[in-house]
């Protein structure tokens, strides 16, 4: 290849290397969704179906965590209890018992959203200290309020966290708290 024609392909390379990386920045990274509209049907389903069927509550608390985990093909998902005092397990899946089984209603991200009454959704948990390490390799997590029937007081959290930077969407976090208000019957 011609000196002039090697420069002018290296030229057009790096423009196009150039724009590339201005497309790139001017573009906002999104969070794949990881519920869809079909699954979070068949998720909402099957959250009912347990609720509706026999067995202890805890029992129950298992069965709707090992289904959010499913819908969302999530690393781990807890159920917690919340007293005035504390937060506490109910009922997890995933690869291993939580860190924290127990542990008081001010701490934590569970804290926060305890606190808040509202979700609380962290991107890198590296970054947030308010994070209780529960697991070395967690990057995001998201903490959805369980709500009483009446509105009044947050019952429960649903606790969801993966190994991935930036997991949650908009659309998980809606799916999921469709799920909280299905819950509220699990906690009187």
């Amino acid at each position: 290849m011609p000196a002039t024609a090697a420069r002018r392909v290296s030229s057009q390379q790096a423009n196009f290397a150039e724009r590339s990386n201005l497309f790139m920045t001017l573009l906002p990274v999104r969070p794949i969704a990881t519920i869809n509209a079909m699954d979070e049907s068949r998720l909402l389903d099957e959250v009912c179906r347990v609720l509706e069927g026999g067995g202890d509550r805890e029992r129950k608390a298992a069965g709707i965590a090992s289904a959010i985990r499913r819908a969302g093909d999530y690393r781990w998902v807890g159920l917690y209890e919340v007293t005035e005092e504390e937060i506490a397990n109910l009922a997890f899946d995933g690869p291993g018992a939580p860190a924290h089984p127990r542990f008081p209603a001010t701490q934590g991200l569970s804290g926060s959203a305890v606190a808040s009454g509202e979700t609380v959704v962290v991107g890198d948990v590296r970054e947030d200290p308010r994070y209780l390490t529960a697991f070395g390799n967690t990057r995001s997590e998201i903490i959805v309020p369980v709500v009483d029937r009446a509105g009044r007081k947050v019952v429960g959290t649903i606790d969801v966290e993966s190994e991935k930077v930036d997991a949650f969407s908009e659309e998980d976090r809606a799916a999921l708290e469709r799920c909280a208000v299905a819950l509220a019957e699990l906690f009187g």
